[in-house]
């Protein structure tokens, strides 16, 4: 028997059998060596990995180095039987001196086993979820070590995730080694623009990206930065026709999305520091690779979800700088491949951006699916506008594996079904087509009063980013801006944006909607969101030095930016100024202070030059619990509330909701978040103070009513809600959202809420909102 490995020494053997078996394509395969590999370094008779096939209801023998080979894919133990059935029941590992006479032990003369006694197995676990599991036998009759038994539950921890992912892409391409039964595979992915879609997946494919542009440098500098300077050209030029393709499609704020793109190919955004790039002495396209790669990597690296995704814009436009760039030095006008496909197709790709998207032939554009992303990208924020179903952030899965494949996507449950049979695709078909009638039904009301039946009326607002027309839809004025984002503007530039930079681009949101409410919320930056500037490296980022924390001790960039929103709204009355991150009353009184200082300052100048400037409302956000508790202070210092419902939930849970490993705990129908956007409804009744909510809870169907029954009377959501949260409006009663709302609060856990939620709106004809169909 061969010493098994020393103590001192588990910690390297585990990194090389992880870094070995990783690096094998084809999961039998990196199963058969992973039991050659534990066999050989514990010095055990035999290794063996069993994988469970929930539609049999049985673990099946995958890999083995000790029993029968003949045995693999042929022993298949129900999960309630043997050792193995026995250790996936309890999910902890089970330790036997002698297997054979464990009242659990079950004979199976396939494995070939009689000569081993000795056993130990643990469950291959991933979010909860039982994958599998690994033993180690042996004929000696003893127990094994601890040191033994810690080795195979770290392994099995560190190869879940592995097999985890193998089982989607073994299931999608059988070659990748996978037992499959039935070809039909769910994938799963965030909802990024409700609706469902069938079609032929279609992943378009680029012959050069910057990720894998190899750096090359050159002495030719004025000539670079001509190809530079020309591949810009043209790209600015190739997206203002994709931008005119869109007209017609979606409204024209909506499309406006490409003035993003316009502003990041402006020569004082990438320009600069692309040619400063050229002139260290490397070529235009590595000095591009450069700069944008560096700028990418801070927008992924941010925990505001709207700014992760703006680095699939910036990777997006450099890519196509990138190919301009090449045609113009080669000539080749065949750089990129442009084949579109002539049936209806679900377009696939690894992050699908908005040109990509403009590029399609909308006949033949059924839905949507993007690997990475979240209903934050602008390839979701069209599609929405498009009315274009989609679903985002589908994990673990290759474009190329869904390339040609049938496929039918549910945009409202971010699900994926790849190889339907045919009594699901018949089924899915009906939901279209019934789908499609509720849609016409809500279109019809678009422009009533978002009213209840039995006459509450709530205001419905947008939330804004960059500017009111990139990202959301004002219906010509018509609705007002409860939450605009300052902070992109602060992060698309190499310095701080200057009072007058920023007095231009605040006057044009404020005349967007000139007779609506324009809520303004100063820099919410720091920590998790660095300006790329002003860096900042803190450990725990969700509780550092950010919002108002910031801004408060930097009072010279409050001032200029409180100073910018105020020149702005000279000769307008719909200013309001919203403060972030507040966590105590002593934050509001020197906020509040330094709001008056420049407010004074430019009045006085306003004074002079004839003008006339109305003071704004002030406001705090209320995301951090601390605010909770002191409410009716802070309602005598300030002139509204508005809750950040987001931050909350994730405060008030301890869940950092783009952690994947705990992100399912993230929820904002956990009753305890219920309870307390409740109490600040009441609380604010109380004090006679007006209260609004801006987070996602506040664009969805069953929080919207909720939220009504609280006593909320101002919604701030995403633009493509707005319709929707209104026909759910219109169709409700108040009294029937306060009943709701009891049993909500008294539920268990998300899950009951969601039970009463979804009876209630089947009771009211309004199912089809939350789930496929009418």
């Amino acid at each position: 028997m061969a010493e098994p490995a020393r103590k001192d020494s588990i910690l390297s053997v585990l990194k090389s059998i992880v870094q070995e078996v990783n690096q094998i394509p084809r999961l039998t395969d990196a199963l058969f060596r992973l039991a050659e590999r534990v066999k050989q370094t514990m010095g055990v008779d035999s290794c063996s990995i069993y994988l469970a096939d929930y539609a049999a209801q049985a673990f099946v023998l995958k890999a083995t180095d000790g029993l029968a080979p003949d045995a693999v894919e042929l022993v298949k133990i129900g999960f309630s039987e043997g050792l193995i059935g026995l250790v996936g029941q309890r999910e902890e590992p089970l330790n036997i001196q002698d297997a054979p006479n464990h009242p659990r032990f079950k004979h199976y003369p396939e494995v070939k086993e009689e000569n081993y006694h000795a056993f130990l197995g643990t469950p291959i676990i991933h979010q909860r979820k039982v994958l599998g599991v690994i033993t180690m036998q042996q004929s000696a009759k003893r127990k094994f070590s601890e040191d033994e038994e810690a080795f195979l539950v770290t392994l099995a921890a560190q190869i879940a995730l592995e097999i985890s992912n193998a089982e989607t892409r073994g299931a999608l391409n059988p070659s990748a080694g996978m037992y499959v039964g039935n070809l039909q595979k769910n994938v799963r992915g965030v909802p990024g623009s409700p609706g469902l879609a069938m079609g032929v997946g279609y992943s378009p494919h680029a012959a050069y990206t910057l990720a894998t542009w190899i750096v090359k440098q050159s002495d030719k500098t004025q000539q670079e930065i001509e190809y530079y300077r020309r591949g810009v050209e043209q790209t600015r030029a190739h997206v203002e026709v994709l931008s005119q393709r869109l007209e017609g499609q979606v409204p024209d704020d909506v499309r406006a999305i490409f003035q993003l793109y316009h502003q990041l190919l402006d020569a004082n955004s990438l320009g600069r520091e692309v040619e400063a790039k050229i002139r260290e002495g490397w070529d235009a396209a590595s000095s591009l690779k450069l700069v944008v790669e560096a700028y990418a990597a801070r927008f992924e690296a941010m925990d505001d979800p709207y700014m992760r995704e703006r680095a699939i814009d910036i990777v997006d436009l450099s890519n196509r700088i990138l190919v301009n760039i090449l045609q113009i030095i080669s000539g080749d006008k065949d750089v990129v491949n442009s084949g579109f496909p002539s049936q209806q197709s679900i377009l696939v790709a690894e992050e699908v951006s908005a040109p990509m998207l403009a590029e399609f032939p909308k006949e033949f554009l059924a839905g949507i699916i993007s690997i990475r992303g979240s209903n934050n990208s602008h390839a979701a924020i069209l599609a929405r506008a498009m009315g274009v179903p989609a679903v985002m952030g589908c994990q673990n899965v290759s474009p190329t594996l869904l390339e040609k494949k049938d496929i039918l996507l549910d945009g409202y449950a971010g699900e994926v079904i790849v190889s339907p049979e045919k009594a699901i695709k018949a089924e899915f078909s009906q939901l279209i087509k019934e789908e499609q009638v509720l849609s016409e039904r809500i279109e019809r009301e678009a422009d009533k009063p978002s009213e209840s039946e039995d006459g509450c009326s709530i205001n419905l607002l947008v939330n804004a980013g960059l500017a009111a027309e990139i990202e959301t839809a004002v219906h010509s004025g018509k609705v007002g801006i409860g939450l605009y984002r300052t902070e992109i503007p602060f992060m698309m530039r190499e310095r701080f944006p200057s009072e007058s930079e920023q007095v231009e681009l605040y006057r044009n949101v404020l005349l967007a909607a000139p007779e609506r409410e324009i809520v303004m919320r100063t820099l919410d930056v720091g920590g998790d969101k660095p300006l790329p500037y002003f860096p900042i490296t803190e450990e725990n980022p969700f509780l550092g030095w950010r919002g108002i924390r910031l801004t408060l001790d930097h009072p010279e960039i409050f001032l200029v930016q409180v100073r910018a929103m105020l020149r702005a709204s000279i000769g307008l009355k719909n200013l309001s100024i919203m403060l972030p991150m507040i966590s105590s009353v002593g934050e509001v009184n020197e906020a509040r202070r330094l709001v008056e200082q420049a407010f004074f300052e430019v009045e006085e100048e306003a004074l002079v030059k004839g003008e006339k400037l109305y003071r704004p409302r002030l406001g705090i956000m209320l995301e951090v619990p601390s605010v909770l508790y002191q409410l009716p202070q802070l309602a005598r210092k300030v002139d509204f509330f508005s809750v950040g419902s987001n931050d909350l939930t994730q405060y008030l849970l301890a869940v950092d909701r783009n952690n994947t490993r705990v992100a399912s705990l993230y929820n904002s129908y956990h009753p305890a978040v219920l309870s307390a956007l409740y109490d600040i409804a009441r609380q604010a009744a109380e004090q006679n103070i007006p209260v609004s909510i801006c987070g996602e809870i506040a664009g969805e169907p069953g929080g919207a009513i909720l939220l009504m029954g609280m006593g909320y009377r101002k919604l701030s959501m995403n633009a493509f809600n707005l319709r929707k949260i209104n026909w759910v409006i219109r169709n409700v009663k108040l009294t029937e959202a306060q009943t709701l709302l009891q049993d909500a609060l008294s539920s268990d856990s998300y899950e009951e809420v969601f039970n009463h939620i979804n009876q209630y709106l089947e009771v009211k004809g309004l199912g089809g909102l939350v789930r496929a169909g009418s």
